[in-house]
């Protein structure tokens, strides 16, 4: 399985993400459901957006890991946001952090400024789309 990042040279350069994924070859989509800054205990963290962002993506990253697939894989990504000039503030902290956690390969990505999430204290919530090699019986 190969996923292709497209980005036209027609369009804007981006930054943080790419404008269109394909995925060629055998293989399967792992959907992710929407991870936020939840300890083990069901708790969200302490910290600002930077934190509750890394614990976040760490959390999807465990979902996925446990489902067969590794950070590449990651086709698709939906960034929801309590308070958006918080999150444009701390744009490079939070772009270091995919970097560490993921490497420099970025989904096709979109970013959705909303009033709340479900737990109040939640910052941040990020949902994905992977597309994993298939798993070998």
């Amino acid at each position: 399985m190969t996923l292709e990042r497209i980005n036209p040279a027609a369009l804007a350069r981006p930054s943080g993400f790419s404008h269109a994924i394909t995925a060629t070859g055998p293989g399967r989509v792992i959907f992710l459901a929407g991870q936020t800054a939840l300890d083990r205990d069901g708790k969200i963290i302490t910290g600002g957006i930077v934190e509750q962002f890394e614990r976040a993506l760490s959390n999807l990253l465990t979902a996925l890991t446990e489902a067969g697939g590794r950070p590449s894989d990651l086709a698709q990504l939906t960034v929801y946001i309590v308070d958006m000039d918080d999150y444009r503030r701390h744009a490079r902290e939070i772009g270091a952090v995919w970097r560490t956690l993921v490497g420099t390969d970025y989904p096709a990505m979109a970013g959705i400024g909303v009033a709340r999430l479900w737990d109040a204290e939640a910052l941040v919530e990020v949902q994905g789309i992977a597309w994993s090699e298939p798993v070998s019986g």
